[in-house]
């Protein structure tokens, strides 16, 4: 009878971890899915390439305009649009007005632009590019050793890349953009209201 009872007791818990383990699986399903970005990909955005996971992104440094060391740390739980641009790229001069648009409109407490400069002359050419430009909202941040475009594979300039509020890639577009178009509007704002669910 004891025999019969140890069975039946192992037999009940073999059954509920196996119930456990396919419940605890949908919960953790939604979390190892990339935001699903690819119903946005059209027209002026039709150039981005969404992520078919959600993709680590690297540790990267770079200076602000008062010159101090950032990181990524700065941003966390936004969303944010991070640029790989120089002055010295005709696509990417040509593209930061539509950046510093999207900023104005989305920027603040869900949202950012973080435009990093590769120029090796530093933040004095960044702020000149701003001033003649009359760039006013986005902030301004350099990596003159072009480590952080090297650490995110950027190869090109300009380059885009999309990350969420939990610092994953969501995807990315390389090459210059319209980035105050109504699709990438529609973009940014489906990829933040897909994170604060």
């Amino acid at each position: 009878m004891a025999k019969l009872k140890y069975k039946f007791v192992i037999t009940i818990a073999a059954t509920m971890s196996i119930f456990l383990a396919l419940a605890i699986s949908q919960f953790a399903a939604p979390v190892a899915q990339a935001i699903d970005l690819s119903h946005r990909v059209k027209g002026t955005m039709a150039n981005f390439n969404p992520s078919k996971k959600p993709l680590p992104v690297p540790s990267i440094k770079f200076r602000d305009e008062q010159g101090r060391e950032q990181d990524l740390t700065m941003v966390r739980g936004k969303v944010v649009l991070i640029n790989f641009w120089a002055t010295w790229c005709g696509p990417c001069r040509r593209e930061m007005a539509d950046l510093d648009q999207l900023q104005a409109q989305l920027g603040g407490r869900d949202f950012m632009v973080l435009a990093i400069s590769s120029d090796r002359k530093g933040m004095d050419v960044v702020r000149d590019f701003y001033r003649d430009y009359k760039i006013k909202h986005l902030g301004a941040f350099n990596d003159s050793t072009s480590k952080a475009q090297r650490a995110f594979r950027v190869y090109g300039l300009p380059t885009s890349v999309l990350i969420d509020d939990r610092g994953r890639e969501l995807g990315r577009l390389v090459g210059p953009a319209e980035w105050h178009s109504d699709e990438a509007v529609a973009l940014i704002k489906a990829a933040i209201a897909q994170t604060d669910t």
